[in-house]
Protein backbone atom coordinates (compact mmCIF):
# COMPACT_ATOMS: atom_id res chain seq x y z
CA UNK A 1 0.00 0.00 0.00
CA UNK A 2 1.28 3.46 -0.96
CA UNK A 3 1.81 6.10 1.66
CA UNK A 4 -0.43 9.18 1.32
CA UNK A 5 2.55 11.35 0.29
CA UNK A 6 3.60 8.90 -2.46
CA UNK A 7 0.00 8.49 -3.62
CA UNK A 8 -0.38 12.31 -3.86
CA UNK A 9 2.88 12.52 -5.83
CA UNK A 10 1.70 9.81 -8.23
CA UNK A 11 -1.64 11.61 -8.69
CA UNK A 12 0.16 14.89 -9.37
CA UNK A 13 2.34 13.22 -12.03
CA UNK A 14 -0.74 11.74 -13.72
CA UNK A 15 -2.43 15.16 -13.72
CA UNK A 16 0.65 16.79 -15.28
CA UNK A 17 0.82 14.08 -17.97
CA UNK A 18 -2.91 14.33 -18.73
CA UNK A 19 -2.68 18.12 -18.88
CA UNK A 20 0.20 17.93 -21.37
CA UNK A 21 -1.71 15.43 -23.49
CA UNK A 22 -4.90 17.48 -23.62
CA UNK A 23 -3.06 20.74 -24.31
CA UNK A 24 -1.56 19.05 -27.39
CA UNK A 25 -5.03 18.45 -28.83
CA UNK A 26 -5.43 22.08 -29.92
CA UNK A 27 -2.82 21.50 -32.61
CA UNK A 28 -0.20 23.79 -31.09
CA UNK A 29 2.09 21.03 -29.86
CA UNK A 30 4.70 20.31 -32.48
CA UNK A 31 3.43 23.05 -34.80
CA UNK A 32 6.08 24.55 -37.01
CA UNK A 33 3.89 27.49 -37.99
CA UNK A 34 6.16 30.40 -38.82
CA UNK A 35 9.16 28.11 -39.36
CA UNK A 36 11.40 29.78 -41.96
CA UNK A 37 14.80 28.08 -42.06
CA UNK A 38 17.76 29.45 -43.93
CA UNK A 39 18.53 27.23 -46.90
CA UNK A 40 21.92 26.26 -48.36
CA UNK A 41 21.03 28.18 -51.54
CA UNK A 42 19.21 31.50 -51.39
CA UNK A 43 16.40 30.53 -53.74
CA UNK A 44 13.64 33.13 -53.96
CA UNK A 45 10.14 31.87 -54.66
CA UNK A 46 9.11 35.55 -54.83
CA UNK A 47 11.39 35.96 -57.85
CA UNK A 48 10.83 32.61 -59.58
CA UNK A 49 7.15 31.86 -58.84
CA UNK A 50 6.08 35.48 -58.29
CA UNK A 51 7.87 37.84 -60.64
CA UNK A 52 8.87 35.29 -63.33
CA UNK A 53 5.59 33.29 -62.98
CA UNK A 54 7.26 29.86 -62.98
CA UNK A 55 4.47 27.39 -62.15
CA UNK A 56 4.89 25.39 -58.92
CA UNK A 57 4.60 22.16 -60.88
CA UNK A 58 7.49 23.01 -63.19
CA UNK A 59 9.89 22.46 -60.29
CA UNK A 60 7.75 20.30 -57.98
CA UNK A 61 6.52 17.98 -60.75
CA UNK A 62 6.25 15.02 -58.37
CA UNK A 63 3.17 16.58 -56.77
CA UNK A 64 1.01 15.61 -59.75
CA UNK A 65 2.08 11.96 -59.71
CA UNK A 66 2.81 11.01 -56.12
CA UNK A 67 2.08 11.80 -52.53
CA UNK A 68 5.29 13.83 -52.27
CA UNK A 69 5.89 17.09 -54.13
CA UNK A 70 9.62 16.63 -53.64
CA UNK A 71 12.53 18.98 -53.99
CA UNK A 72 13.40 19.45 -57.64
CA UNK A 73 16.60 17.92 -58.94
CA UNK A 74 19.35 20.45 -59.64
CA UNK A 75 19.03 19.66 -63.34
CA UNK A 76 15.69 21.53 -63.28
CA UNK A 77 17.50 24.64 -62.04
CA UNK A 78 20.06 24.28 -64.77
CA UNK A 79 17.39 24.21 -67.50
CA UNK A 80 17.52 28.00 -67.21
CA UNK A 81 20.75 28.67 -65.36
CA UNK A 82 23.07 27.30 -68.03
CA UNK A 83 22.08 30.52 -69.85
CA UNK A 84 20.78 32.94 -67.21
CA UNK A 85 22.89 34.22 -64.29
CA UNK A 86 25.20 31.24 -64.80
CA UNK A 87 28.03 32.94 -62.85
CA UNK A 88 25.96 34.04 -59.85
CA UNK A 89 27.28 32.75 -56.50
CA UNK A 90 24.05 30.80 -55.83
CA UNK A 91 24.08 29.14 -59.26
CA UNK A 92 27.75 28.26 -58.75
CA UNK A 93 26.70 26.35 -55.62
CA UNK A 94 24.30 24.32 -57.78
CA UNK A 95 27.01 23.69 -60.37
CA UNK A 96 29.36 22.52 -57.59
CA UNK A 97 26.72 20.09 -56.39
CA UNK A 98 26.41 18.69 -59.91
CA UNK A 99 30.19 18.50 -60.44
CA UNK A 100 30.84 16.76 -57.10
CA UNK A 101 27.76 14.55 -57.20
CA UNK A 102 26.77 15.79 -53.74
CA UNK A 103 23.10 16.62 -53.19
CA UNK A 104 22.11 19.99 -51.82
CA UNK A 105 21.12 19.63 -48.17
CA UNK A 106 17.80 21.50 -48.25
CA UNK A 107 15.99 21.90 -44.94
CA UNK A 108 12.43 20.62 -45.06
CA UNK A 109 9.92 23.33 -44.15
CA UNK A 110 6.52 21.57 -44.16
CA UNK A 111 6.62 18.37 -42.15
CA UNK A 112 3.71 16.26 -40.98
CA UNK A 113 4.00 13.64 -38.24
CA UNK A 114 4.94 10.15 -39.45
CA UNK A 115 1.51 8.82 -38.47
CA UNK A 116 -0.29 11.26 -40.79
CA UNK A 117 -0.70 10.35 -44.46
CA UNK A 118 -0.90 13.17 -46.98
CA UNK A 119 -1.08 12.81 -50.75
CA UNK A 120 -0.24 15.81 -52.97
CA UNK A 121 -1.61 14.01 -56.04
CA UNK A 122 -5.07 13.63 -54.49
CA UNK A 123 -5.24 17.28 -53.46
CA UNK A 124 -4.01 18.62 -56.82
CA UNK A 125 -6.31 16.18 -58.62
CA UNK A 126 -9.23 17.73 -56.71
CA UNK A 127 -8.22 21.10 -58.13
CA UNK A 128 -6.81 22.58 -54.93
CA UNK A 129 -4.11 25.24 -55.26
CA UNK A 130 -0.73 24.82 -53.60
CA UNK A 131 -1.28 28.11 -51.76
CA UNK A 132 -4.25 26.64 -49.87
CA UNK A 133 -1.84 24.72 -47.65
CA UNK A 134 1.50 26.39 -48.29
CA UNK A 135 0.37 30.00 -48.23
CA UNK A 136 1.38 32.67 -50.75
CA UNK A 137 4.70 31.03 -51.64
CA UNK A 138 4.99 33.26 -54.71
CA UNK A 139 5.54 36.22 -52.36
CA UNK A 140 8.18 34.54 -50.17
CA UNK A 141 11.87 35.24 -50.56
CA UNK A 142 12.44 32.40 -48.08
CA UNK A 143 9.70 29.77 -47.69
CA UNK A 144 7.98 29.60 -44.31
CA UNK A 145 5.24 27.41 -42.93
CA UNK A 146 2.15 29.61 -42.86
CA UNK A 147 -0.40 27.15 -41.45
CA UNK A 148 -0.26 24.94 -38.35
CA UNK A 149 -0.64 21.74 -40.41
CA UNK A 150 -2.41 20.32 -37.34
CA UNK A 151 -5.06 17.64 -37.48
CA UNK A 152 -7.70 20.21 -36.54
CA UNK A 153 -6.59 22.52 -39.35
CA UNK A 154 -6.79 19.67 -41.90
CA UNK A 155 -10.19 18.55 -40.59
CA UNK A 156 -11.55 22.10 -40.83
CA UNK A 157 -10.73 22.06 -44.54
CA UNK A 158 -12.09 18.53 -45.03
CA UNK A 159 -15.34 19.47 -43.28
CA UNK A 160 -15.68 22.81 -45.11
CA UNK A 161 -13.73 22.38 -48.35
CA UNK A 162 -13.30 25.19 -50.85
CA UNK A 163 -15.17 24.85 -54.13
CA UNK A 164 -13.59 22.49 -56.63
CA UNK A 165 -12.94 23.19 -60.32
CA UNK A 166 -15.87 24.96 -61.96
CA UNK A 167 -17.55 25.35 -58.58
CA UNK A 168 -17.92 21.60 -58.09
CA UNK A 169 -18.62 20.33 -54.59
CA UNK A 170 -15.71 18.49 -53.01
CA UNK A 171 -16.41 15.75 -50.49
CA UNK A 172 -13.10 14.86 -48.85
CA UNK A 173 -13.08 12.06 -46.29
CA UNK A 174 -13.28 12.85 -42.60
CA UNK A 175 -12.83 9.35 -41.24
CA UNK A 176 -9.65 8.59 -39.30
CA UNK A 177 -8.38 5.96 -41.74
CA UNK A 178 -8.15 8.53 -44.56
CA UNK A 179 -5.11 10.17 -42.97
CA UNK A 180 -3.98 7.61 -40.40
CA UNK A 181 -3.15 4.54 -42.49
Amino acid sequence: MLSPALRDRKTALWLIAASALFSACDGSAGSRQGYEPEQPIAYSHALHAGELKVDCLYCHFGAEKSRHAGVPPVSVCMNCHTQVLKDSPEVLKIRTAIDTGRPIAWTKVHRLPDFAYFNHQRHLGAGLACQGCHGPVETMVRVRQVETMSMGWCLDCHRNPPPGPGGSVLRPPTDCAACHQ
